[in-house]
């Protein structure tokens, strides 16, 4: 782990609290507001923050997280603007740990070596890559790992025992346990299935585990919490965003606002969920 992502995930177990894992897609709706919303997400009570890579061809993102996506694109963000964004960002805030998360093709069109170097540069901790298998792992997991970034990887309900070791063999950083199978933005799956999957990973290893996939509400945060490291709402974010753009797809007075009002009541839910655990 960085020591970034290590020292956050030690301070929350040591207050007894699962983390709150924000996503959201950089560029969206326009990169001043992007930039805007990411300085905000800590001070609503964001603990990591999982910045979006647009992509042409998302294939493991729902409706919600696609369309954010193509208003990314269509703004003129680029993989090199992200990575600016986390810099700029960097400039006021040196603790929050940053995730970068996407697909492949954008990062071997830029160039593995300088993608990882400029990362470094620009402050990024973990990469989550959905569309690269451990099969893959000398593409770029390996490559991450020996500059100091951790490689996030996902585990879902039917990861088996026999892969289950495979997917975390080179993983660091946390898991993300996608709760569900299918598309992001899906329904909220009974919390006490998430339980017992979240035991059945920490029975393999000793990294943080972060549950996401349907995360919309301060309830939902909170029961998931109960058993989770750290909980991930991605597309109740991305969602918000989007309702509050103008007819025409530009940022209103409530972009951000919205974004920070959603970040707290989720923020609230984490923090109750040990609490009403050990009621």
């Amino acid at each position: 782990m960085t020591a970034r992502m290590d020292k956050r995930f030690a301070d929350l177990a040591a207050e007894g609290r699962p983390a709150l894992v924000t996503y959201f897609m950089g560029g969206d709706p326009d990169y001043a507001s992007s930039l805007e919303i990411m300085k905000a997400l800590p001070k609503a009570g964001a603990d990591v923050i999982e910045l979006g890579m647009p992509f042409s061809d998302p294939m493991a993102d729902g409706p919600a997280i696609q369309l954010a996506g193509q208003r990314a694109l269509a703004g003129g963000q680029t993989l090199a603007k992200t990575l600016q964004m986390a810099r700029d960002f960097r400039k006021d805030d040196d603790a929050t740990p940053i995730v970068l998360m996407g697909y492949y093709n954008p990062i071997y069109i830029y160039g593995v070596d300088r993608f990882l170097d400029d990362a470094l540069e620009a402050g990024i901790d973990g990469l989550i890559v959905v569309d690269l298998p451990p099969e893959m792992d000398d593409e770029l997991c390996i490559p991450a790992v020996a500059k100091g970034i951790n490689f996030i990887r996902l585990a879902t309900p039917t990861t088996d025992e026999k892969r289950l070791p495979a997917v975390l063999k080179n993983t660091s950083g946390f898991v993300y346990y996608v709760s569900m199978n299918g598309i992001t933005g899906s329904a909220l799956p009974d919390p006490s299935v998430i339980g017992s999957a979240v035991g059945r990973i920490k029975a393999h290893t000793g990294l943080p585990v972060c549950v996401g996939f349907g995360v919309k509400t301060a309830e939902h945060a909170r029961a998931i919490g109960a058993s989770a490291d750290g909980v991930v709402v991605g597309t109740a974010i991305v969602n918000q965003i989007a309702s509050s753009l103008t007819a025409d797809g530009k940022a209103s007075a409530a972009t951000v606002a919205g974004v920070e009002t959603l970040v707290m009541s989720l923020a609230s839910g984490v923090r109750a969920s040990r609490l009403a655990a050990a009621e």
